[in-house]
């Protein structure tokens, strides 16, 4: 047979052949211009974002000097963005580990696909005016259900927390921020997709999943918050620091004060210490003027939470103890604000962490600027008024002067423990504290008015709290009556106004009467010397009528100057009057 046969038997099997071939060809074809784009996305990795341009470009330049490739974008809402790459992910992976590793960029540095990226900024002439950083996201097509799930397998399981995290800062996710996408989970995730006009599928498309990490990014921005560590202090976290503006630094404390009329104040906490110093940490906090008395207070073994209301203002301290180092906030805002604390505060205790040493104790101490009536630069809560009274019984009843709690919100016995007035009369309190107390001694009545000339002591806090102990005053029994001939005992003692209410005191250590405020009038001054005080058969009526059991008083033995003093530190309380 010729070659024309030859062909002719050949050419029938290479068609066919060919037929076979024609659509492996066409499929590795379609994989070869479609698959790649999908797999090989590129993303960034973003390591810093600033709210002004010449901050950014500053940063810009110095990353330039020592990673690469540096590039610089606007997000929006003020905010400009720093970021390396292009990269495909898992080389954009790789280099975010090894980078953080050397300490080249920060620890919170994250990847992101840019879809929030609008002008590139740096380098300095590389994009024209209004090219933005990626194309428009809405050009690609959508994912069906099985690739977004294929997608989501690929996720990490830092990743699905994050998202986790946007879904709880939009309000639409309260559970656990575990990584696992459950039921809660998915829930959140439809919620959200209807918020944006999405069908509510549960499943978030891979350009969902980063709509909603650029939506937080970017309201974060818009709010002021961003990540920021404190060296000296030891403490990073993430808080709205456009919002306030550095201080001072005074220990254990690093201040911030309102900036552009934002209302909101800040303190970040950083202190060497152990469980006991915490809770030391917790009662001194609660003394200040910057968190009000009113609201719910938390403490366990390794952290506390108290927050302070007040009608224009709300205050939030947070404490958490981690291997020797305390690390907490301070947040306080106006009402206004409320909408951006709510979104803060999780995202501050989620982020703050201890990355190095402690704050020095004496960081920022100025000897000559030292006083009571602060506490490392924040100013110690006080009463209206404060005056003195006396432990009655073993469960804590005290008696004190009307005069002492007459108009009070709130009254407190030695600053710590909430008391009411249980019974009242010539002048005379008796208060019951919220919770029992256990006084290791209570006043004695004397069982009468001792002579005239007496020597008598008043037990009182005459420079209101600024004494850890009742102080002494001494001095004589001049008459038992007033000088209107009012049923008062009449003493010559010099008395200050905070030891109103104070225990009048024999030489055996027995009360012989509850001092009174002073009687001066519009057509009398009287000398400084010259004090009144309440009877013991008017403090055993009233503490009759509200149920107090009097103490017998052991005996007449004199005591020394030492001895009446040290009962009287035992018996004597000091009383505050809140509003």
């Amino acid at each position: 047979m010729g070659k024309e046969g030859s062909v002719l038997r050949i050419f029938p099997g290479f068609i066919m052949r060919l037929s076979l071939f024609l659509p492996v060809c066409l499929l590795m074809l379609i994989v070869a211009l479609a698959g790649p784009g999908r797999a090989q996305q590129n993303v960034y990795v973003q390591i810093e974002a600033h709210p002004d341009r010449a901050t950014a470009e500053e940063r810009a330049e110095r990353y330039d000097n020592r990673v690469d490739p540096v590039n610089g974008f606007t997000l929006g809402a003020g905010w400009y963005a720093i970021a390396l790459g292009p990269y495909e992910v898992e080389q954009a992976r790789a280099e975010l580990q090894r980078l953080t590793a050397e300490g080249l960029i920060p620890g919170d540095s994250y990847l992101t696909e840019g879809d929030t990226y609008r002008e590139r900024f740096w380098p300095t002439g590389a994009r024209s005016e209004g090219e933005t950083a990626t194309d428009d996201p809405a050009a690609q097509p959508e994912e069906t259900r099985e690739e977004a799930l294929r997608s989501e397998r690929s996720l990490t399981r830092a990743d699905r927390m994050d998202i986790q995290r946007a879904l709880q800062w939009f309000g639409h996710y309260e559970g656990a921020i575990d990584g696992v996408f459950g039921s809660g989970t998915r829930d959140a995730m439809a919620g959200w997709q209807r918020r944006i006009g999405a069908a509510p599928s549960g499943i978030l498309t891979t350009r969902q999943r980063a709509k909603l990490l650029s939506d937080r990014a970017e309201a974060q921005a818009a709010l002021g918050l961003r990540p920021i560590t404190v060296g000296e202090a030891g403490i990073a976290l993430t808080a709205p620091m456009g919002l306030v503006a550095f201080d001072r630094i005074e220990a254990p404390f690093v201040h911030y004060a309102p900036a552009d009329g934002s209302g909101i104040r800040l303190s970040l906490i950083s202190q060497a210490g152990d469980a006991r110093k915490l809770a030391g940490l917790y009662e001194v906090l609660q003394t200040l003027e910057a968190i009000p008395p009113e609201g719910d207070r938390a403490r366990e073994r390794d952290t506390f939470r108290i927050t302070g209301l007040a009608p224009d203002r709300t205050t939030q301290a947070f404490a958490r103890l981690t291997d020797g180092h305390i690390v907490g906030y301070i947040l306080s805002w106006p009402e206004r604000q409320d909408p951006l604390a709510s979104a803060a505060l999780a995202e501050m205790e989620r982020t703050l962490a201890s990355v190095g040493a402690p704050l020095p104790s004496d960081a920022g101490l100025d000897p000559a600027e030292q006083s009571v009536d602060m506490v490392s630069g924040l100013e110690v809560r006080k009463p209206q008024r404060s005056g003195s009274g006396f432990y009655a019984d073993a469960a804590g009843a005290v008696v004190t002067a009307s005069a002492n709690v007459a108009g009070c919100g709130r009254i407190t016995i030695d600053g710590r423990h909430d008391a009411s007035v249980t019974a009242e009369a010539d002048g005379i309190a008796i208060l019951r504290p919220g919770a029992a107390l256990a006084p290791s001694q209570v006043a004695a009545l004397a069982p009468a008015v001792p002579r005239l000339r007496s020597r008598l002591a008043v037990g009182g806090f005459p420079y209101g709290g600024l004494l850890s102990d009742a102080a002494l005053t001494f001095g004589t029994l001049a008459d038992v009556r007033g000088l209107r001939d009012e049923d008062v005992l009449r003493l010559q003692l010099s008395a200050q106004p905070g030891d109103v209410g104070g225990p009048v005191l024999d030489d055996a250590g027995r009360v012989v009467g509850m001092l009174l405020p002073a009687q001066n009038g519009d057509d009398r001054i009287l000398p400084d010397d010259v004090a009144f005080a309440a009877k013991p058969e008017d403090l055993r009526a009233v503490l009759a009528t509200a149920g107090v059991e009097e103490t017998a008083a052991a005996g007449d033995a004199a005591l020394s100057p030492e001895e009446l003093a040290a009962q009287a530190a035992a018996i004597t309380v000091l009383i505050g009057c809140w509003n």
